[in-house]
């Protein structure tokens, strides 16, 4: 589902830069690999929190191509120097040994170490780490009522906070709200969701997120059978992608469900796409 590949790019443009370090000019969330290196290149003339920053980043490019153990590693190798550093070094550390523990499949271990890192960040005033920390609790629980609820609290904290970083995640936060009410089959609810995360992606103004956010909302119209407005607004999202000079195999994908005298042209147009980004 596209609502959980690009979750992770989302996350981070939410997420904000460190202190020292733009982070934001060093991700690309599509080839972690390339981030790395970049953050191994930068971390050669770093020193002090920053440092230690850029090697919480290090291990979160591990941990999204499934190196969790590599990942805990590069955590370790910092754990003596965090005791003598500032909130924010701490702060990433907790999130990203916990990212690689739910990534491997252990929520349980993972939930202290969000927790944790939430009242930390929010006590020191790190408003946009701290909604980070709650949306990453949300997405450990295993129920739909308590993910809701988390993503209900990371909201809220996003809109009384002063950090503009921080408001972003609120978009965030409806997105995964509406994702799991689609899950559950419950999509009146997850389109009037998704809508709302549109109209917040809307005001932050970034095309690629509301591109995203688009294709969200004409899904779950797919889903309710109203095929006619999913297929315009599918349409009309493809036209804005080649604009951007951009494919979207997932545009192309539901294109052949909806348009089927042209389905199998979609489907190759998806092929495409995809194999456009293999490396």
């Amino acid at each position: 589902m596209k609502g959980v590949a690009i979750a992770v790019v989302l996350i981070a443009q939410a997420a904000g830069a460190a202190a020292g370090v733009d982070l934001d000019a060093l991700w690309n969330f599509n080839d972690p690999a390339a981030s790395e290196a970049r953050f191994r290149t930068e971390l050669a003339r770093a020193s002090g929190d920053d440092a230690l920053v850029l090697r919480t980043q290090i291990a979160r490019t591990l941990g999204l191509r499934g190196r969790f153990d590599e990942a805990h590693r590069e955590l370790d190798a910092i754990e003596a120097a965090l005791g003598g550093a500032g909130g924010e070094p701490r702060v990433r550390a907790w999130l990203e040994r916990g990212r690689a523990l739910r990534s491997a499949g252990k929520p349980a271990e993972a939930k202290p170490l969000f927790e944790r890192a939430y009242t930390a960040a929010d006590t020191v005033g790190l408003e946009p780490l701290a909604a980070d920390a709650l949306h990453m609790v949300a997405l450990g629980e295993p129920a739909l009522d308590d993910r809701i609820a988390w993503n209900r609290r990371t909201i809220a904290y996003a809109e009384r906070a002063k950090d503009p970083r921080a408001r972003r995640w609120r978009a965030v936060a409806l997105n995964n709200i509406g994702s799991d009410l689609r899950d559950a089959g419950r999509l009146p609810e997850s389109l009037a969701t998704f809508r709302d995360a549109l109209a917040a992606y809307e005001q932050q103004g970034r095309a690629d997120n509301i591109r995203f956010a688009r294709w969200q909302v004409a899904n779950v119209l797919r889903l309710l059978g109203r095929h006619d407005e999913a297929l315009a607004q599918q349409l009309a999202l493809a036209r804005d992608h080649a604009a951007a000079g951009q494919a979207d195999a997932d545009v192309f994908d539901e294109l052949a469900l909806l348009d089927i005298p042209r389905a199998a042209a979609w489907r190759a147009q998806a092929e495409s796409a995809r194999n456009a980004r293999r490396p």
